[in-house]
């Protein structure tokens, strides 16, 4: 019996899923041998050594040259536009989840996809703030509160409550509301972590113009803003602990969960549950 060591081991060829590049290649090549011929147009032909359509056919089908198209198969870093991808994806009949899988793995945006922002909000995710008993908000894409409950109400004095027409984005409450600073405990760093968290979750909008102005706007309406915004940290959405000083009430605590709905990722669904 043969047995490797350590260093071969350490040494041996990744996984064929190790890089983005092959991983897609896999997944495109799994999904070509699984397509018949007939189910594309095409006639059986000969015998086939390989299962489903071959490579030469799919790259006609996609009208691209069928070298590119082994070399995506084979996992090479090579450049594959969001056009070809989309291609690619009709070549392969693939369904919407496996499209949309395709465009993840290749880090693309798919051509085909509509803007969310230009949908409106579920009109179920709405109504559903109001079911939670417990503070809770819906934010769009440049962080604007799109409905609330009464707790949150309560809760966010200067943000969620008072005139109806009051700016309702939680980054100008938290840095320009009157009552911010008071009601937020240890407001400076967790305006800096917001800050952080705004510019990872606004990357694939940050040139739209309401995100653009949204930050033009801030940078220019408070000095902390524009610290923290050229400070270029990046930080993930997280949960955890929410502290506050309320006017009425005193000292609360809960713990955050932030929800993003299904095939609406630029909306969030924020509940505070009482610690």
């Amino acid at each position: 019996m043969t047995l490797s060591s350590p260093v071969a081991a350490a040494t041996a060829a990744p996984p064929l899923d190790a890089t983005p590049a092959r991983a897609l290649g896999e997944f495109i090549r799994a999904h070509r041998e699984r397509l018949s011929p007939m189910a594309v147009g095409l006639p059986p032909g000969p015998r086939r050594r390989t299962p489903g359509l071959r490579r030469e056919e799919v790259a006609q089908l996609c009208g691209v040259s069928p070298t590119w198209y082994t070399w995506i198969e084979q996992g090479r870093p090579v450049s594959a536009s969001a056009d070809a991808l989309a291609r690619i994806a009709v070549a392969l009949q693939l369904s919407r989840a496996e499209r949309a899988y395709l465009f993840e793995l290749a880090a693309q945006r798919d051509p085909a996809e509509p803007d969310p922002a230009a949908q409106d909000a579920p009109a179920s995710l709405l109504k559903s703030v109001e079911l939670i008993d417990a503070p809770a908000y819906v934010l769009d894409r440049q962080w604007n509160a799109l409905r609330w409950n009464a707790q949150a109400a309560a809760l966010f004095i200067g943000w969620l409550d008072g005139a109806r027409d009051q700016d309702r984005n939680l980054l100008s409450f938290t840095f320009t509301g009157a009552g911010a600073q008071s009601l937020i405990v240890d407001w400076e760093t967790r305006a800096r972590r917001l800050v952080a968290e705004f510019r990872a979750d606004s990357i694939r909008h940050l040139n739209d113009a309401p995100t653009r102005a949204l930050i033009d706007s801030l940078s220019a309406a408070s000095d902390a803003f524009g610290r923290f915004w050229a400070s270029q940290d990046v930080g993930e959405r997280e949960g955890g602990t929410r502290e506050f000083n309320h006017p009425t009430r005193g000292r609360l605590v809960y713990d955050q969960i932030t929800f993003k709905p299904a095939h609406r990722e630029d909306l969030k669904l924020v509940m505070l549950v009482g610690a």
